[in-house]
């Protein structure tokens, strides 16, 4: 690795800095808010060199393509970091939780999603993925004292391990057919006559059902409540949204050129796209837990995702990546309205723990509402733009039964993203304790608030950075 390469690396070494200075620095036992404040600024410090950072198109060492599309998602993923751990600060101290590993797995993670992002190869398609994964798996079970946060963390970790072996698998069979691990030279026909060939197909199979199992399409999804529920709420929210976008973004390098439609994959992800959406909808339809219920909303959100994905093409790909922007600050907001009701020994398990909430935290409770209308699909809001451009890409690419299965899950989305909400607004007693909102908790509401209806009133800039930046 040369001298270039490292500079074109520049914004995940920051993270990767900031992550090792913080894990050392935790041994001083230094307060929480701390180790939290200097976990903010290396994010944020890590967004701001990708900003000014221009080495131009760079293959590094044939594992990673450095670019105006992985510079987006250098600066995306380390805001969604800094939201993060600005939301964690009085969920953290509450909990006892160590400062110094609790910022320095958040960065870590954070640079996996990164690099997967960047990823031209399967190998670090493989490394990124499991970089993050493995700080993941920590960060589910870190809170001890949690029988939920232990069972999520053990479950989550056998899922995973699943998925990693059908990942290798996958891609070990893809090598065996094809003779490269590079992105953009592998293909799903044979190369020897030019037909689809049982091993080929095989290996795409597994591939994809390991990724299936990362961002939890059906029937890979089983795992996703349970461990929402039991993980800490500002990473769940993290798992919800920096983890399964870093998905999607290699996916759509991965599969981009593929032409899935004329391939016998576009059937398998046809399925797994109209199951993950009905099923998630059904399932979410019986929920009374908001993070349980926000999990099956995101394996709606896959399905819709996968989609898009499908429709391929520039419209196809503009709506994936407006829409990872669009559900990273949705999503983030809604679990950082878990954070801000949960006291210092408990998160709210039930619908009925928020009646009266509304009265009591009137910003909360408005910001829950934008937030739920915008995952509905409902104007002027950010997710109305972000569906309106998945649908409107499928119609134009013949996906219309796809895309009308959709549309009937987002009607019907309606009813279980309410109830929550209407339930906040009921008179009543409620088991959410009277407190002050930390300023910390204001900002990042506030923030999402706004990134939700500017996206939803005024997209075309962002349509435009995204159309410019397309591999």
């Amino acid at each position: 690795m040369t001298w270039s390469d490292l500079y074109a690396l520049l914004p995940v070494l920051v993270l990767i800095f900031g992550s090792t200075v913080l894990l050392m620095a935790g041994a001083w036992r230094a307060a929480f808010s701390t180790m939290v404040a200097y976990g903010i600024l290396f994010s944020l410090a890590a967004a701001a060199t990708a900003v000014f950072h221009t080495p131009g198109s760079h293959d590094v060492a044939g594992f990673f393509l450095i670019g105006g599309y992985s510079r987006f998602f250098s600066i995306l993923w380390p805001i969604v970091a800094a939201l993060t751990l600005t939301i964690s600060f009085r969920y953290g101290a509450d909990r006892g939780f160590s400062g110094g590993e609790y910022a320095a797995l958040i960065l870590f993670a954070c640079a996996g999603m990164v690099l997967l992002s960047s990823a031209s190869s399967l190998v670090s398609l493989f490394l990124g993925l499991e970089t993050f994964t493995l700080a993941l798996y920590i960060l589910i079970a870190f809170h001890k004292g949690s029988p939920l946060g232990a069972e999520a963390g053990l479950k989550y970790l056998v899922m995973g391990g699943v998925a990693t072996g059908l990942l290798a698998f996958g891609i070990a069979l893809i090598f065996a057919a094809t003779g490269t691990f590079h992105i953009s030279e592998v293909s799903i026909l044979d190369a020897s006559n030019g037909q689809f060939h049982a091993v080929t197909l095989f290996g795409w199979g597994m591939l994809l059902a390991g990724i299936g199992f990362k961002i939890s399409l059906v029937p890979f999804h089983l795992w996703t409540p349970d461990v929402y529920q039991g993980a800490p709420s500002p990473v769940a929210g993290l798992l919800a949204t920096g983890s399964k976008g870093a998905v999607f973004a290699a996916l759509v390098f991965l599969l981009g050129n593929l032409q899935l439609s004329r391939t016998p994959l576009a059937n398998l992800l046809w399925v797994l796209s109209a199951a993950s959406m009905l099923i998630g909808t059904l399932c979410a339809l019986r929920q009374n837990n908001l993070k349980r219920m926000l999990a099956y909303s995101s394996v709606v959100h896959m399905g819709y995702l996968l989609l898009a994905l499908l429709a391929g093409g520039t419209s196809g790909h503009t709506a994936i990546l407006f829409y990872l922007v669009a559900y990273a600050f949705v999503n983030l907001g809604a679990f950082a309205v878990v954070t801000v009701f949960s006291s210092c020994a408990t998160e709210p398990q039930s619908y009925e723990d928020f009646k009266g909430a509304g009265y009591r935290q009137p910003l909360a409770a408005a910001a829950l509402l934008v937030f739920v209308l915008s995952l509905a699909g409902i104007p002027p809001t950010a997710g109305f733009m972000g569906k309106f451009a998945i649908f409107y890409a499928a119609i134009e690419t013949g996906y219309t039964g796809l895309a009308l299965i959709g549309i009937l899950s987002s009607l019907v989305s309606l009813y279980y993203y309410l109830r929550p909400v209407i339930i906040m607004y009921m008179s009543g007693d409620s088991n959410t304790p009277s407190f002050s909102m930390m300023a910390s908790e204001k900002s990042v509401l506030i923030l999402c608030l706004i990134a939700t209806l500017i996206l939803g009133v005024y997209p075309g800039p962002l349509f435009d950075v995204i159309t410019g930046i397309l591999p």
